[in-house]
């Protein structure tokens, strides 16, 4: 491959920096508008769950926040991590032409990521004694535990849905995605009012309608691609057994990466288990999480847009418009972390009111806040600068970078605030917060001294390992079950 064939030249007047802007940010927010429905749709339905829950009384709040907070953005963090792989390999291997190949990819993935939901359910099994060790109120972590049993079968459904959603997203098919996620999170709505509202049910008819739901999600998404996909989906293959453990290792690289970045924010209420008053930090710091994971979701979104981006222009051989993706991405993500912001702080007294209608909680909330924009302003940068990683195959070095500033810095210092020098939930978030800002400003560094021509020739080399040259084997074409 020879780089530069068919790449965008540079940008040296304001006049074509404008529409290297306007070009790149019609392709990033195509792909990425998409995304942030499906995923805005996919973390709604926990949200709904939250608010039905919320209103049954404090008690339950606490337990479904931890349970969907703690419990399944564990989950959501591990399936994720490992479904990035596929986003990595699939993305170059689009960009390189190499489409049957996307379809192995998948089943492979599909395989590894059952193999792993498995073993995350002694988690869900020892919720209790696992709260309790980490310090959390006996009451609530009871009811927690409980509530994390209920959602254990929605947890198995990511194994299904991620790998999925990746297969799609690498080719830019992001629209079926986007409405198979509204529609289900209308099924989800309907389906909870009526389990918890009309037959009372109670927090266990919420839990019941989630994992109905993101089953129902996963499904959909699975058919549409054996369905309708043709030219990426070639039948079940043997060659989906193939090069097994060295795609094991790139999606654990990559759930490494994104569990400490993850799990580290949903770190927080566990943290605030032996505060005075634990179950009103609880709820005030659910209800916070609540609303900046709706805003999260955007930015996940372009984090999967610009992924897709910038592995399907490396794959491609294009280094100068993987950069420039970067660039806007960024700029543009920035924008808008800014302006959630702005609104939590007017809005800080009355968006609590769709949780709770206790004025103690809606107080509490209130206080914490300043913080929640803070968080906002972080996390628009991070979750896309992550989406680069992936596109370019960082896992390794973004886990170690992780690793660093979330738990060796950001952890302590947020437990040292909270209880040592007693500024409680306000100094556990904002410890932690500091990790966040430190892993950014370095991720930004790695990003602005990155080599593009180096990455485009990684890419090409990567393809060619993981069978991109070969995809007409006999191997490949063996198919177990033809369409």
């Amino acid at each position: 491959m020879r780089l530069g064939d068919g790449d965008v030249a540079g940008v040296h007047t304001f006049r074509k920096a404008a529409h290297m802007v306007w070009e790149e940010s019609k392709l990033l927010w195509g792909i990425g508008t998409p995304i942030a429905v499906s995923t805005l749709s996919l973390y709604a339905v926990g949200s709904i769950t939250t608010i039905f829950v919320g209103h049954l009384g404090n008690l339950p709040l606490a337990a479904a926040s931890i349970g969907i907070s703690v419990f399944s953005t564990f989950a959501l963090g591990f399936m994720m991590g490992m479904g990035s792989a596929l986003e990595t390999l699939c993305g170059q291997a689009f960009g390189a032409g190499q489409v049957a190949m996307l379809g192995v990819y998948l089943q492979r993935s599909w395989i590894v990521l059952g193999v792993a939901a498995l073993l995350m359910v002694p988690l869900y099994v020892f919720a209790e004694p696992v709260l309790l060790a980490l310090g959390q109120d006996p009451n609530v972590a009871r009811e927690a535990a409980c509530f994390a049993l209920y959602i254990l079968p929605g947890a198995l459904s990511l194994a299904v849905n991620f790998p999925s959603g990746k297969f799609l997203q690498a080719q830019s098919k992001v629209l079926v995605q986007a409405w198979i996620g509204v529609a289900g999170l209308g099924f989800h709505i309907t389906l909870t009012y009526l389990l918890v509202t009309v037959l009372g049910w109670g927090s266990p008819g919420a839990a019941v309608a989630y994992d109905i739901s993101l089953w129902a999600i996963a499904l959909c998404q699975a058919a549409y691609i054996i369905g309708w996909c043709k030219d990426g989906w070639r039948g079940w293959s043997m060659a989906a057994l193939q090069d097994m453990w060295s795609f094991v290792r790139l999606s654990l690289e990559s759930a490494v990466m994104l569990c400490l970045d993850i799990w580290y924010m949903s770190m927080i209420p566990v943290l605030t288990g032996h505060l005075q008053d634990a179950q009103l930090a609880v709820d005030s710091l659910g209800i916070c999480m609540s609303v900046e994971g709706w805003a999260l979701m955007i930015f996940v979104g372009l984090n999967s847009a610009i992924s897709v981006r910038v592995s399907n222009e490396l794959g491609a051989g294009r280094p100068m418009a993987a950069m420039h993706a970067v660039i806007v991405v960024i700029a543009e993500s920035l924008l808008i972390g800014l302006l959630c912001m702005l609104l939590v702080l007017i809005f800080r007294d009355k968006f609590s009111i769709i949780f709770t209608s206790d004025l103690e909680l809606r107080y509490a909330v209130s206080k914490i806040a300043g913080l929640l924009g803070v968080t906002m302003v972080l996390n628009s940068l991070q979750p896309v600068i992550s989406g680069v990683a992936i596109g370019g195959g960082w896992q390794g070095l973004v886990a170690y970078i992780n690793l660093g500033c979330y738990y060796a810095f950001g952890l302590p210092l947020g437990y040292l605030l909270g209880y040592h020098f007693n500024y409680g939930v306000g100094g556990v978030w904002g410890g932690m917060l500091c990790g966040v800002a430190l892993q950014t400003l370095m991720l930004l560094f790695v990003v602005w001294r990155t080599d593009w021509n180096v990455e485009a020739r990684l890419a090409s080399s990567r393809v060619r390992k993981w069978g991109g040259t070969d995809v007409t084997s006999p191997l490949l074409e063996e198919n177990w079950l033809e369409n």
